[in-house]
């Protein structure tokens, strides 16, 4: 599968905006991160001792953007910067896009905490789900959530997304091996009997 027909794209409702991140996105980017750091460190991910050198720097941005856009040049990624009116205000990638018999991806999303709270974060999913659904054709999107992250989480399931798995030490962020939460839309709505069965 490839993106190359997908990508790049932007996707608008009303004063939000999802639009390829893009390497004069730069300025922005770090000072929003730079003003969240508190607030963003403990769901960022890190890179685990083992493997890496000691005291090795997480990768600068032009750095984090050339991985991104080989990713989506491969058909693996969507690197979206999101804008509300106007500014730069937070991330959504769409990632590990894969077809064949599985067609799925997974969702990554942070924002700003100036504008938290006001729905926008789940707006953003649901654009990026329905893009994915109807316009790739992709038949399943995972979020993978801390426990502790009760926004994420809510995020999820206003979204539309159900609970699937809890995942002991899945992935490396602030400074240790984090349990997460998997969560799972499809694109073909399930029926109330598969859902019942999902929920016992």
């Amino acid at each position: 599968m490839t993106v190359s027909g997908f990508w790049p794209v932007t996707l608008t409702q009303g004063q939000l905006r999802l639009r390829p991140l893009r390497y004069s996105d730069r300025r922005p980017w770090r000072e929003v991160r730079k003003r969240n750091a508190q607030w963003l460190k403990q769901w960022d991910a890190t890179m685990p001792p083992e493997g890496h050198m000691v005291g090795q720097r997480p990768p600068s941005y032009n750095a984090m953007m050339r991985i991104v856009k080989k990713e989506a040049r491969e058909g693996r990624a969507l690197p979206f910067a999101i804008e509300f009116e106007g500014k730069f205000v937070g991330q959504l990638t769409v990632g590990g896009i894969w077809g064949g018999s599985s067609r799925g991806a997974f969702f990554g999303y942070w924002i700003d905490e100036s504008v938290a709270g006001r729905g926008l974060m789940t707006t953003c999913v649901e654009m990026a789900a329905d893009y994915c659904f109807n316009t790739m054709m992709l038949h399943r999107i995972e979020i993978n959530v801390r426990p502790e992250n009760a926004a994420s989480r809510a995020v999820a399931l206003k979204a539309g997304f159900t609970q699937e798995s809890y995942r002991p030490r899945y992935l490396h962020i602030d400074g240790d091996w984090r349990d997460h939460i998997g969560f799972v839309k499809f694109r073909d709505t399930p029926n109330e009997e598969n859902l019942e069965y999902q929920e016992k």
